[in-house]
């Protein structure tokens, strides 16, 4: 078994549009980023490479690469576990924390977790999602700011 830790945080700008683990959240601000912003797929690209020693989302999708201009980061997901299965391990599990004021994550839980376990071809209740506020504290209370943790679990391919 192997266990990953992956974080990110975008800063929050008006009128763009807000994905959370490839599902899109009703919401008037969106992530300054160079892809699409995902923050919970970033958090989990960097847990499932970290848990693999394969290195992390900036070294495999650098910001400085136009081809991932706006990406789709659905597609780093793809490639990080393609990497990951080519050095023998799947993904067993996964646990993530969203850290927003708005919007409230709990109505969206249940479609974040079939999206993320569709993609890495996991049960529903294999992937969870917590959503935390900051109760006003902070760049992230004050909605200039979305983060995520997630922690994922490998385990070497039978």
């Amino acid at each position: 078994m192997r266990v990953g830790i992956g974080f990110d945080i975008h800063r929050m700008v008006p009128g763009k549009k807000l994905l959370l683990g490839g599902v899109e959240m009703p919401h008037t601000h969106g992530p300054l980023a160079h892809s699409d912003g995902d923050v919970l797929l970033h958090a989990l690209v960097d847990a499932i490479l970290g848990a693999a020693a394969l290195g992390d989302i900036g070294e495999m999708f650098p910001d400085t690469d136009p081809r991932y201009k706006d990406a789709d980061s659905a597609t780093f997901v793809e490639q990080a576990l393609r990497e990951v299965r080519a050095k023998g391990f799947e993904v067993v599990s996964v646990d993530s924390i969203v850290m927003a004021e708005q919007p409230k994550i709990a109505p969206h839980k249940e479609s974040i977790c079939l999206k993320i376990a569709s993609m890495l071809s996991l049960e529903p209740g294999c992937v969870s999602v917590k959503g935390k506020s900051f109760e006003g504290m902070g760049e992230i209370g004050r909605g200039e700011a979305i983060a995520a943790q997630v922690v994922a679990v490998l385990r070497e391919s039978s």
